[in-house]
């Protein structure tokens, strides 16, 4: 599984790539650039068979939420 992130300080934005196992990976990026990384990792909308924040969490949509997942 794969965890992208915004990460901002007073100065500077940084898109961070968690996996799992790895260091994480943070680097500067502008809107744009952190925007293209979510399309490339195809986490930036939802997905058919893609789990990702829109799947597991029903973002953009007015459907309840899915049970959390045990185990």
């Amino acid at each position: 599984m794969i965890v992208i992130r915004r990460m901002t300080d007073r100065q500077r934005a940084y898109t961070a790539i968690f996996l799992p196992g790895e260091p994480p990976k943070i680097f500067p990026t502008s809107d744009q650039e952190h925007a293209r990384v979510l399309q490339i990792y195809l986490q930036d909308r939802p997905y058919d068979g893609v789990c990702n924040d829109f799947s597991e969490f029903a973002l953009g949509s007015d459907a309840p939420m899915p049970p959390p997942r045990v185990g």
